[in-house]
């Protein structure tokens, strides 16, 4: 079974609580990802995503407002030991696309349900020329 840890991204994109949706939205834009985790004292506090900011614009917000008011605070985790069938269910039960990967209480890195489509077809892709 394959584990979590062979498929998270380990550069892990950050922000802090007090940065705009504006910066966050910039650097997600830069990096192509849907995600950033945000942290508050070294320790995951939220993650802010795509919906997030899709949210924000439809409330009329602008760049100029705080990621704080848009996080989803406390988000479900995984180890990099569970398997990414763990990390399948957790994101289409719970209703999301990205799973911060925590060990020892501290972020090590996020998996996405990309990464979790590309171990599925990898299994079922033809091989060879």
């Amino acid at each position: 079974m394959p584990l979590v840890a062979d498929h998270m991204t380990k550069s892990l994109l950050t922000v802090p609580a007090d940065a705009t949706l504006g910066e966050a939205a910039a650097r997600m834009a830069e990096r192509a990802v849907g995600a950033v985790v945000v942290l508050e004292g070294g320790s995951i506090a939220a993650i802010l995503t795509e919906r997030d900011v899709m949210k924000a614009v439809a409330a009329g917000k602008d760049g100029s407002a705080p990621v704080s008011d848009w996080m989803t605070r406390h988000p479900d985790t995984i180890e990099p030991t569970d398997t990414t069938d763990h990390a399948a269910s957790l994101m289409i039960h719970g209703g999301f696309r990205h799973l911060p990967v925590v060990e020892g209480g501290k972020v090590v890195g996020i998996v996405s349900i990309r990464d979790l489509m590309r171990v599925a077809l990898d299994d079922r892709s033809p091989r060879g020329v």
